[in-house]
């Protein structure tokens, strides 16, 4: 039967798992995360941008290229992914994170312009794509808020990839995520048609949770990529191979702690949630800092495996203990989205990271991932306690 615009929105029939062609978008977000985690292991070791700058550069790039992720997934689980205009759009989206990924080592010099132009291209050309291809449906109004609050950013990024100082850049790119971001917490409100969250109509929340995890697979397997390089590239001694195994170890930590329980029954959450599209939002924004936490993890990893007995600079501190902190505050955020609370554990965990960051200052490298490592064994051996001790938990989404 021939696809019509009538027949873009998910029905019942329609199957909730993630396409072939989603999971070879993912391929392309796995090297993006590659070439940000490399920029940020140059910015703490060769310290030619600076730790600092190098952190808010890195930062503005991630969150750019998870917006346009975001903003795929949200689509998707809305509307069918097996019709030919949603599958064009997800290759355009392909070709432009692909561009974007490339852009990423000099995203803040030689190929800032290349990065910018790609992003509101993007942005703006899929929607106006879709729009067109689908003759307004299935909801035009939508498409006009999107592009209304695209629009507002447009000057930002491209002046900004435009100019040759690095501090205006930064901070014209950071008016334009706070733009991109504000529209897409608030449903892009807009004058005369007001706001409203992609997916309200319906979502599919198998889908939707289904990709959330698998990009916490796709963070925690570029961890993985960097332990791997940093070890191979080693001379495989003792206090290397220490280091390698710890990396590992805290790897499987932090996916244990992302699956327990909540991080399995998202779906269901949606599913139970009386206002499903604002807690798929309220995830998103969850994951992202996960998905943040995991790749500076990840660093971490590289730092204490490479030079494990050395000095340890205080700003490595926010890699070895920044990154477990950023996910388990995400993972905190994910818990009360799904049950309308907060473990313990999880406080525990983010209080004694703070209490012991004066005394890792004095510890060397892999002394303090194994202190991160520890903590993150505790968090994870209480979930292990309580699930022993209660019967399956029901999410109880707040709204």
């Amino acid at each position: 039967m021939r696809n019509t615009p009538d027949r873009l929105l998910r029905s019942e029939a329609t199957r909730q798992r993630a396409t072939f062609l989603e999971l070879f978008l993912d391929l392309v977000f796995v090297f993006a995360l590659t070439r940000i985690s490399a920029r940020l292991i140059a910015d703490f070791t060769d310290g030619q941008r600076g730790v600092y700058a190098g952190l808010g550069q890195a930062l503005l790039l991630f969150l750019a290229l998870w917006a346009v992720w975001s903003v795929t997934v949200w689509s998707t689980s809305w509307l069918d992914p097996d019709t030919p205009i949603v599958q064009t759009v997800i290759i355009m989206t392909l070709v432009g994170a692909m561009t974007m990924a490339v852009a990423v080592p000099r995203g803040f010099g030689a190929r800032a312009s290349l990065f910018a132009i790609t992003l509101v291209t993007l942005q703006i050309g899929r929607v106006v794509f879709f729009h067109v291809a689908g003759h307004g449906r299935p909801d035009p109004q939508q498409s006009i808020r999107i592009l209304f609050w695209f629009g507002l950013s447009t000057p930002f990024w491209i002046v900004g990839g435009l100019v040759n100082d690095g501090t205006v850049r930064g901070a014209l790119w950071t008016l334009a995520v706070l733009t991109d971001y504000t529209g897409l917490f608030l449903g892009w409100p807009t004058p005369r048609l007001g706001a409203q969250r992609l997916g309200v109509q319906m979502i599919a929340a198998e889908h939707l949770a289904e990709r959330y995890q698998q990009f916490v697979l796709i963070a925690l397997g570029e961890a993985i990529f960097v332990i791997g390089l940093a070890f191979s590239g080693s001379e495989f001694h003792t206090d290397q191979t220490g280091g390698f195994v710890l990396a590992l170890a805290s790897t499987v930590l932090l996916w244990r702690i992302y699956f327990h329980v909540a991080g399995g029954m998202l779906g269901t959450a949606v599913d139970r949630s009386r206002n499903p599209a604002r807690l798929a939002t309220d995830m998103a924004f969850a994951h992202m800092v996960m998905i943040a936490g995991i790749v500076l993890t990840g660093v971490g990893f590289e730092l204490f495996i490479a030079k494990p007995l050395g000095h340890l600079p205080a700003t490595w501190l926010i890699a070895i203990f920044g990154g477990p902190v950023l996910f388990l505050t995400g993972r905190s955020a994910l818990e009360y989205q799904v049950f309308g609370r907060v473990s313990r554990s999880r406080l525990a965990g983010l209080l004694a990271f703070g209490l012991l960051i004066p005394a890792a200052l004095h510890l060397r490298p892999l002394t303090a991932g194994a202190v991160a490592a520890v903590v993150l064994l505790g968090v994870a051996g209480a979930d292990a306690r309580r699930s022993r001790h209660r019967s399956r938990e029901t999410p109880t989404p707040p709204y």
